[in-house]
């Protein structure tokens, strides 16, 4: 059973493929000083590069876990990205839960466990 990491540093990889199943560590914005709806359309973005660097995408999502620094302001704008995100029938499980977050102006983050789709 081989094991594939990508972007590896010391620290973590961005990508784990273990048996047919890819692990992206979290992803979150790129620019950190934007609004709840532009962080998650951002951090979606960075979703979809990773798991299209692993060989799938998000018709394959298994689960999703959302950390919110603020879960009762944020929410719903957050929602109103992933709605139009999340391909119609390939809604994975999910969680979303508020979280204290690694930098201050940090709005969301995203860890997503996804199938390969020949896997």
């Amino acid at each position: 059973m081989s094991i594939t990491r990508l972007h590896t540093t010391e620290r973590a990889s961005k990508v784990v493929v273990h048996n047919g199943v890819v692990h992206l560590s979290g992803q979150v914005a790129e620019d950190p000083d934007a609004d709840i709806r532009e962080q998650t359309r951002s951090t979606l973005a960075r979703v979809d590069a990773a798991l299209a660097d692993a060989g799938t995408d998000r018709e394959h999502l298994l689960s999703v876990t959302i950390f919110l620094r603020d879960i009762d302001n944020h929410f719903a704008p957050m929602n109103e990205v992933w709605n139009d995100w999340v391909p119609t029938g390939h809604a994975p499980a999910r969680a979303c839960v508020e979280a204290h977050m690694a930098r201050a102006a940090l709005l969301v983050e995203i860890c997503v466990i996804a199938a390969l789709p020949n896997g």
